[in-house]
This record gives structure tokens, C-alpha cells and sequence, in this order.
């Protein structure tokens, strides 16, 4: 059942349309992550959403109810944009506990206090902040500002959780770890997500599903493993990362492009395309063998070494490479491509 539907919604700031006819559903219990350039509208739909932007156009319903003309606070969702909006006059603890002041309970008093305060403490135990209930908040960094924040719109327990950019301010390895136990946390309590962020190793960590901007307009939406593997369009390819991305010209089971003639998947469409071909389908082989290249870089990257490789013929090639058989740059090399990795796109503007 979707507990979010987005149903044609259109913004438009003069001319431009920050968002154009979108058509979304959220289901109940599932993590979204909205993915996109500066300008795709992302944050425009979370607006929207929340009732901070008024549409131009279509609808916006929550558990099948339209949410025109419903104020934010009586639409039952929780909120975290990126400038934080903490009370500087409140303490963390107060910060965190707001949403639980506001919400009605039945219980006495005492009990509520009791509530409150363990629910506070597990909250922050949760966002890396223990001890952090007396502070000032203006004496926290900017990523201790954003981690209350994020504690602070969980507190209520929402039945939809709204996230914007969440955890762009902390540092890698505590986003890494966080992402993880959001996860389970969200799991545990049923709460449904929408989470709008630049980063797509969080957002693929994150969702269940995914959801690609271009221009105001859904590019591709997916599981994330859909969304990487297969890519939709060369737009969404490019904005994944990939950058072997060529025209060429299919017929049957393999193609015609910069780099020569290279096989593709069965079933593949055929005619004019664009061509995506994964860095880890490049392979490198002994000079004589296949395209005829020169290693251009080599970045390290941990698991595996990343290769620029220019061949005689069509633009640079990057390519996956183990690292004990990394060749030096400068060397010269073969380039075998597998059909596996190589994915035909939907041409980009």
C-alpha cells in the first residue's frame, strides 16, 4: 500500500519548471533516496511533500488523503533539511525532546518525563552524541548540529520520515557507520523514508528503492542494484560516475564505436545508441591482443587500481585492474572488452 503518492506534480519558478508532472508512490515501511544534479528538483519534491512549496499542479496524498491546504504540522511527517534549525535557546536534550513535548500522550506526567528522557539518550547513543543531552548546541560543530537535527525528527517516530542531504556534514566513517544502523533503526521501527542526497554510495546503502532526477523529471527509479547495473539513459550513466560512455551503432550481437567493433548483450536494442561500457568489462591484456592502448594514469583505490587507458583509436578507456597486475603508466597494453559489462543506453541530449 503506498503511504506517499505523488500524482502529476508540477512547480514552476517563472519560466522554469523545478518540477515537471512527477508521478511517485512511496510504499509503506520503504526507504526512497531521491538522487540528482544541483537543479534536478530534488529538494523542490521534499518541499512539496512537506507542504514548505505550493504545487502548480496535481496532487500530493498521504495514506490516500489530499494534502492541499494541510499545514506542515497537521500533515504527520518528520523533517530535516540541511541548515539544521536547531534552538539556539535549548539545550540537546531540548532540541531532541521537542517533537515529544509536542506530540499528545495519555500517560501522567512522570511517566511522559521518563519516556522522553530514555528516548533522548537512545537517540543520541544512536547518532554518535552520548553524553551530549546538557550542551549548547551553539558550541557543536556543524556535524553535531546536523546528527541533533537527525535525532530530533526521529524522536517523534514518524510515520514519514523526510531527509534532506542527512548526513552531509559528518565524516566518512561515521556516515558509513550511520547509514548502517539507519537503516536497521528504520527497519525496526517501520518508518517510511524519503531522503533526498547527493551521494550515492549513501543513497544506494540506504534504499530500498531509487529514485534518479534530470531537469525536474524522474529519470529512472530502481532498486539500487537496478540503477547500477542497468542504467536507463546515458544522462543517468554519466551521473553514476561512468564515463565510458560512446555512440555507436548496434547490429545483432555486437557494435560499431570509437573503440572498434565490441560485443554487447543478447537481446540488446539495435540501431543508433549509446554505449556504457563498465570499467570492471575492460580488460587488460598482453600488448598485441586486442585494442592497442597506452596506460595513461593509475589510481590507486584500496581494493583494485584504476587505469586511464588511451588507445591508437577513440577516447581515454577507464578499466579496473587487480592490484598486483596493475601495468605501470606508460606502458603499453592490449584492451579486451566483455559483453557482460557493456550497456546500451538511451541516447542523451
Amino acid at each position: 500500500m503506498a503511504l506517499l503518492e505523488l500524482e502529476g506534480v508540477t512547480v514552476r519558478f517563472g519560466s522554469r519548471a523545478a518540477l515537471e508532472a512527477v508521478d511517485l508512490k512511496v510504499a509503506e515501511h520503504e526507504i526512497v533516496c531521491v538522487l540528482g544534479p544541483s537543479g534536478s528538483g530534488k529538494s523542490t519534491l521534499l518541499r512539496v511533500v512537506a507542504g514548505l512549496q505550493r504545487a502548480d499542479a496535481g496532487r500530493v496524498l498521504l495514506a490516500g488523503a489530499d494534502q492541499a491546504g494541510v499545514p506542515v504540522h497537521r500533515r504527520g511527517v518528520g523533517l530535516m533539511f540541511q541548515d539544521h534549525q536547531l534552538f539556539p535557546h535549548r539545550d540537546v536534550a531540548g532540541n531532541v525532546a521537542f517533537g515529544l513535548r509536542m506530540r499528545p500522550s495519555g500517560a501522567g506526567e512522570t511517566s511522559r518525563v521518563g519516556r522522553r528522557s530514555r528516548r533522548v539518550d537512545e537517540l543520541l547513543e544512536l547518532v554518535g552524541l552520548p553524553g551530549a543531552q546538557r550542551r549548547s548546541v551553539a558550541a557543536l560543530s556543524g556535524g553535531e548540529q546536523q546528527r541533533v537535527a537527525l535525532a530530533r525528527a526521529l524522536a517523534p517516530e514518524p510515520k514519514l520520515l523526510m531527509l534532506d542531504e542527512p548526513l552531509g556534514q559528518l565524516d566518512r566513517g561515521l556516515r558509513e557507520r550511520l547509514v548502517v544502523e539507519l537503516r536497521g533503526l528504520f527497519g525496526r521501527l517501520g518508518t517510511t523514508v524519503l531522503a533526498v542526497t547527493h551521494d550515492q554510495g549513501e543513497a544506494f546503502a540506504l534504499a530500498d528503492r531509487v529514485v534518479v532526477m534530470q531537469e525536474g523529471r524522474i529519470a529512472q527509479t530502481g532498486t539500487p542494484l537496478e540503477v547500477w547495473q542497468r542504467p536507463a539513459s546515458e544522462f543517468v550513466a554519466r551521473f553514476l560516475g561512468f564515463d565510458n560512455v560512446v555512440p555507436a551503432t548496434v547490429s545483432g550481437a555486437a557494435a560499431d564505436t570509437p573503440w572498434g567493433k565490441i560485443p554487447v548483450p543478447d537481446c540488446s536494442p539495435q540501431g543508433e545508441r549509446s554505449l556504457l561500457v563498465r570499467p570492471s568489462g575492460v580488460h587488460v591484456v598482453e600488448p598485441g591482443q586486442g585494442l592497442a592502448a597506452t596506460v595513461v594514469s593509475r589510481t590507486f583505490r584500496g581494493s583494485h587500481v584504476a587505469l586511464r587507458l588511451q588507445p591508437a583509436e577513440g577516447p581515454v578507456l577507464e578499466a579496473e585492474c587487480s592490484l598486483r597486475a596493475a601495468p605501470g603508466e606508460g606502458a603499453a597494453v592490449g584492451v579486451v572488452i566483455t559483453a557482460d559489462d557493456v550497456v546500451v543506453l538511451t541516447p542523451g541530449p
